[in-house]
């Protein structure tokens, strides 16, 4: 009652006068009841104290160590990483089975052995807020993926997580960002390349035991290129996929690119890369833009199957090796708009960067993917296949039964 007697006071010196005379006696039956539930010598601590002290028992409870948390604390930022998919099942963790070895699977265990992120982010990655800017599939490489997430900015962040990752996997890069920065949601659009043997476009009854022999002649090239630029615009590419119905509105896709650059040798075999920008795309949808294009080159499907591809019926379409897909940059245009110049955050783009990942491109993508190629002939296998295709309207779709035992086996994602 120490404090009530002096609030008595004051408001019995005071010229104020209540209206309703209970008022204060009920005030100071409240302040009453308070002040005895506090023992003796005690001072309620404010509220941001109690909230202080929370903050310290949850960090305690995670794992994190709180000088680490005072010296490093979290900050929101973006890696650019590099990899070759050979020997992965994608991208993207699949918790709980440990047989089907990812990209984030290494990534993740070195961000924790690189003190970036307690063992307990590892266990729950939500925790840290991680979000990939695309999922590849099985084999799949990227030159330019981006992932989001909160770590401690420890001295020598890069250099000490790729300490800890393969050589096949890099991180090239590392900016800061806004704090509710999500890298999937925020990504304008994906480029992908995908390298090919240009005996893909020869004739269907070309023999392949002379593929290291064939030369792609211009007229094909200017072909090919006019079959890839149908794709532009937006489609409903329910055929290019796994278990999307017609109707299904996520499965119209915009294109921006595509198109097939000159022919180049290596190893004594001709290459060919082509290029594909879109907003966005599905599981093996690239695979199957370029399996179908190839397969009219070549003259097993005619060039109107295209169009009736992006109708409501069901039409099997080939579906490409993924050896030679990889990611090759995501885009932030709004972002870098928005946030780009106002002097706090960076532009997420990567021009410093371009050397570094040019480099690891010579170092590990290419040669994987024409060593590969050379060795196992991966599209010549694949291009044998083509002929049990009907290229046919189908009622349910033998294709989507094909593809679902895929997904099975391969523990694929929901895109390219």
């Amino acid at each position: 009652m120490l404090f009530v007697r002096p609030l008595l006071c004051a408001l019995g010196n005071s010229k104020l006068r209540f209206r309703n005379k209970d008022f204060l006696t009920k005030l100071i039956c409240n302040m009453s009841e308070i002040s005895e539930g506090v023992p003796s010598g005690k001072v309620l601590k404010r509220v941001s104290e109690d909230n202080e002290d929370t903050a310290v028992s949850k960090k305690l409870k995670t794992g994190d160590s709180i000088e680490d948390e005072r010296k490093y604390p979290k900050k929101k930022v973006v890696l650019l990483i590099a990899y070759s998919g050979k020997g992965y099942y994608g991208m993207q963790r699949n918790p709980g089975n440990s047989q089907f070895r990812t990209i984030e699977d290494d990534l993740v265990t070195a961000l924790v052995k690189s003190g970036c992120i307690p063992q307990e982010h590892c266990d729950d990655m939500k925790k840290m807020s991680f979000q990939r800017c695309a999922r590849t599939d099985k084999g799949v490489s990227a030159a330019g993926q981006v992932v989001s997430l909160k770590v401690r900015l420890v001295d020598d962040i890069i250099d000490k997580i790729n300490e800890h990752l393969p050589s096949q996997i890099r991180v090239l890069g590392l900016k800061r960002v806004t704090q509710g920065f999500n890298s999937k949601n925020k990504c304008d659009a994906r480029t992908y390349s995908y390298t090919l043997p240009t005996v893909a476009f020869a004739s269907k009854d070309y023999d392949t035991e002379k593929a290291a022999a064939f030369r792609l002649n211009p007229e094909t090239l200017v072909n090919v290129n006019r079959l890839l630029a149908l794709y532009k615009g937006t489609h409903n590419f329910h055929n290019f996929t796994s278990q999307k119905a017609s109707n299904d509105p996520s499965a119209h896709r915009y294109i921006t690119q595509m198109s097939c650059g000159k022919p180049f040798i290596c190893s004594d075999n001709e290459f060919a890369e082509i290029t594909v920008r879109g907003q966005s795309f599905m599981m093996h949808q690239i695979r199957k833009m370029i399996g179908l294009v190839i397969a009219v080159v070549k003259g097993y499907a005619t060039e109107d199957v295209m169009e009736k591809s992006w109708g409501k019926e069901k039409v099997d379409v080939p579906k490409a090796p993924g050896l030679g897909l990889v990611l090759e940059r995501v885009h932030f245009d709004r972002y870098n708009k928005r946030f780009g110049g106002d002097g706090l955050h960076e532009r997420l783009e990567w021009d410093k960067e371009e050397a570094a990942i040019q480099a690891f491109k010579e170092a590990h993508i290419y040669p994987t993917i024409v060593q590969t190629e050379c060795q196992e002939g991966s599209m010549i296998s694949w291009m044998a296949t083509l002929p049990i295709h009907d290229f046919e309207a189908t009622a349910t779709g033998a294709q989507g039964n094909e593809d679902q035992k895929q997904v099975k086996e391969e523990v694929q994602n929901d895109s390219d």
